[in-house]
């Protein structure tokens, strides 16, 4: 694609402490783009999206974002600047209803909510449920239901840029088609999406581009429909280097 990425890496080496777990990953995120990481546990997926939200400390100039560099930036920072994360896990506010869990992202905003693409109301026509439940504790919650305040949180504080771990994990089928049909809903008011997926076709479908990840590296990388799958099996397990 042309034109400077809204978000993108540079030979971005990262891990825990002593541990090196990525390295040298080169990525970029255009506007209105969803791109796919795949990969088998293990592979840096989770550690790559952590280093770009600062969670993980790396050298400023190996993340940039709207071409300014800010590796290394507080994740507080990052929400501020626009980008968000729907963390592995879901990561909510056990003991708080889900619009209070909803309410500490519209505190933390890049925008206030009434100046943004998305509003609880927005949202809550996204994931009708919710309204249903919207003064219920988060632990009376099905796990589907957990993805989608995780998911309308993130979008509360209005990001750019929504990087997304794992969030088809442990969930059923029909609750993971329901979450992806939102997809292109979010890419149309403006927010591009990383996606970090274990589940291959779903990744394809999902996204403009995908990159394979193996043992920290980038394995392959290329337009999603043009990316055969003896190409992805050979990226994901090992047998090739290629790169599509």
């Amino acid at each position: 694609m042309t034109g400077t990425p809204i978000l993108s890496t540079h030979a971005l080496n990262g891990g825990y402490g002593d541990f090196q777990a990525l390295f040298g990953i080169d990525m970029e995120l255009h506007e209105g783009e969803v791109i796919s990481l795949i990969g088998a546990n293990g592979a840096g997926k989770s550690t790559f999206l952590k280093s770009v939200f600062g969670l993980l400390p790396v050298a400023p100039e190996m993340v940039r974002y709207d071409g300014e560099a800010v590796g290394g930036t507080p994740a507080h920072r990052m929400v501020r600047r626009g980008i968000a994360m729907v963390p592995e896990g879901r990561r909510l506010f056990v003991g708080m209803t889900v619009e209070e869990n909803m309410r500490v992202a519209i505190d933390n905003a890049r925008l206030p909510e009434d100046e943004g693409q998305w509003t609880r109301e927005r949202l809550f026509e996204l994931f009708p449920i919710l309204r249903e439940k919207r003064r219920q504790p988060i632990e009376d919650l099905s796990g589907g239901q957990q993805q989608m305040v995780a998911i309308s949180r993130a979008l509360l504080c209005q990001p750019r840029v929504l990087l997304c771990d794992e969030i088809s994990l442990g969930l059923a089928p029909k609750v993971i088609r329901e979450i992806y049909a939102i997809l292109p809903e979010i890419t149309a008011a403006g927010t591009s999406i990383v996606l970090v997926e274990q589940d291959v076709s779903l990744a394809r479908e999902a996204s403009n581009r995908l990159y394979c990840m193996l043992e920290g590296r980038i394995t392959l990388t290329g337009a999603s429909n043009d990316i055969s799958r003896d190409d992805i099996a050979a990226a994901y397990f090992g047998a090739s280097d290629a790169v599509a």
